[in-house]
């Protein structure tokens, strides 16, 4: 497969994700009126709204403060601003993003911000000590990607949509048995057991849409990344670097993790593998690695013995 086949290919795996998401919050809809009527149901869907437009108009800055990412300007490092500058101009972004430094020794990277004024590059001090010129170019080449691809933006709509049904999936359970049931009273036992069963499973469902979405994102970005830079032997050494290293990201949780270019959490190993895998917000490095290759036609290096696979 081609990276042009496989940025098709994503792009439409894609758009089955966001439907999903769509298909869930109508499901979770019609189960919240079950038990607190349609009035209610209509309450909770608009204070979700409500909250979700605020989280969505500062979500920048939240991932700022969560990472303890700060500003980084030019003429503190002219050379990473010039790497982000060639790859914009390569990209055909209208503008540079301004870079933001989180003062952590893991390598790490990732792009943040709701609207175009707000979007910015984060990398970690141990990325910029970490890559060689080429590779941090592909690694900022791989932010720019998901800029330029509109990932920010609809990664952060996901992460806000995840958000909204747990809130209000917590308010409609508390209103159906401390508040009265409203439009329940008169239901049948099965409608109610559906409803609740519903209720309860929304938010895993909504997290694991967001996962499947993070994780196509990613193989899109390696993609556009190696696109950009015509160079997608850069974009695997660079994934390899990460690979070898398993350091975890200090400032990092699952409300951001889906944001960074690798997890900034160490995998589960182990009995509790398969079942943490599926909440894992990337595919495996060596993974997207192997796609790179088949793509670009080349082969790197095997791994030393005794190296992470993941």
């Amino acid at each position: 497969m081609t990276l042009q086949q496989q940025i098709r290919a994503n792009r439409w795996k894609t758009l089955l994700v966001v439907v999903s998401f769509a298909v869930l919050i109508v499901v979770f809809a019609a189960a919240s009126a079950v038990f607190v009527g349609r009035a209610g149901a209509i309450g909770l869907l608009a204070f979700g709204a409500a909250y979700g437009l605020f989280a969505w108009w500062n979500a920048g800055r939240l991932v700022g403060g969560l990472t303890h990412a700060q500003p980084l300007e030019k003429r503190d490092d002219p050379e990473l601003y010039r790497l982000i500058e060639n790859v914009s101009i390569a990209a055909g972004l209208p503008a540079t993003p301004p870079i933001y430094l989180i003062d952590d020794p893991a390598p790490n990277a990732f792009a943040a911000g709701s609207r175009p004024s707000s979007i910015y590059v984060g990398v970690t001090s141990g990325l910029r000590k970490l890559m060689p010129e080429r590779e941090l170019e592909a690694v900022l080449a791989h932010e720019i990607s998901h800029i330029r691809n509109k990932d920010v933006r609809l990664m952060t709509l996901a992460a806000v949509l995840v958000g909204v049904i747990a809130i209000i999936s917590d308010f409609a359970f508390r209103m159906a048995f401390f508040g009265g049931r409203g439009g329940g009273r008169d239901r049948n036992p099965l409608q109610l057991i559906a409803a609740i069963v519903a209720i309860l499973l929304a938010p895993l469902a909504a997290v694991l849409l967001q996962m499947a979405l993070s994780r196509r994102r990613e193989y899109l970005a390696d993609a556009s990344a190696a696109a950009i830079l015509n160079d997608p032997e850069a974009m695997a050494l660079a994934l390899r670097r990460l690979q070898l290293d398993t350091s975890e990201v200090q400032y990092a949780d699952r409300a951001t993790a889906h944001l960074f270019i690798e997890s900034p959490t160490r995998a589960v190993r182990g009995s509790g593998a398969f079942l943490a895998g599926l909440f894992q917000t990337h595919p495996s490095l060596q993974a997207r690695i192997e796609v790179l290759q088949e793509a670009g036609g080349f082969e790197l290096p095997a791994l030393p013995p005794g190296a992470p696979e993941d």
